[in-house]
């Protein structure tokens, strides 16, 4: 799958919960699970596993049923919320760009079977399959999302940070937080209170991951190059009520 087609579908993609119920079929499903293996990570050396399993492998807890399933789940290590977030982000544009429906799912669990073949810890559910509804968006204008100025006090950066921006995150709660300036940017998660932990507060780096993802394609459609950085005293004077993620470095490439 081209970059390109990852970045423009930032700009139409929808999470779709109303699936046809057949079965995508096997040759289908078979570049999904290519595209799966080929997954870029944010952080290296996380050990990170994505199964497809089906709709009686998962208790949706009032959700719409879908044909098909990836459960996430990744080594418990630094980041590795926000990095199963950034990966299975590129999964979520993949679906939207090739003309298949996905959903990211937080409440909907795996069943114990499912999760006990995984020597790794669950974390996510994202549903995928034919959409029965509409898949894409037809303007920018129908994202219910803050307004830059409430998620970063970087100037002059639209390009980059308007993908972010438009990231999905658990309950639409927008977590994310950018400083620095065009050259480097540092992303930050709000810190999740006893009360937000019940109700997706769980959530908050793996949201920030999925914005980081969507940060990263922008700069490289402009044609920059980046490098992703883990600042290890980057929150030391940092607001309280934020916790550093990660930074990109960017920098304009070189003609070849």
């Amino acid at each position: 799958m081209n970059q390109n087609d990852l970045y423009e579908a930032i700009f139409k993609r929808k999470s779709i919960r109303n699936y046809d119920p057949a079965q995508l079929d096997q040759n289908r499903l078979e570049e999904i699970s290519k595209n799966l293996a080929a997954l870029k990570p944010m952080t290296k050396g996380i050990k990170t596993e994505f199964k497809i399993i089906s709709p009686d492998q998962v208790t949706r807890k009032g959700m719409n049923k879908a044909p098909h399933y990836i459960a996430a789940f990744s080594e418990a290590k630094d980041t590795y919320k926000a990095n199963i977030g950034f990966m299975l982000q590129q999964m979520d544009l993949y679906f939207s760009a090739t003309g298949t429906g996905s959903c990211w799912l937080g409440f909907p669990q795996p069943t114990k079977e499912v999760t006990e073949s995984s020597n790794l810890e669950f974390i996510i559910l994202m549903s995928f399959g034919n959409p029965k509804e509409t898949l894409h968006r037809t303007s920018t204008s129908q994202f219910k999302r803050k307004p830059l100025s409430e998620i970063t006090n970087i100037q002059g950066a639209e390009e980059l940070l308007e993908p972010a921006r438009l990231a999905p995150s658990a309950i639409n709660l927008q977590n994310w937080y950018f400083t620095g300036d065009k050259n480097l940017i540092h992303a930050y998660s709000a810190k999740a209170s006893f009360l937000r932990n019940i109700v997706g507060g769980s959530y908050f780096p793996l949201n920030v991951g999925i914005a980081f993802c969507n940060l990263q394609l922008a700069a490289e459609h402009l044609g920059l190059k980046t490098r992703i950085v883990f600042e290890k005293d980057r929150d030391k004077n940092q607001p309280k009520d934020r916790e550093y993620i990660a930074s990109l470095e960017i920098e304009k490439a070189t003609a070849p």
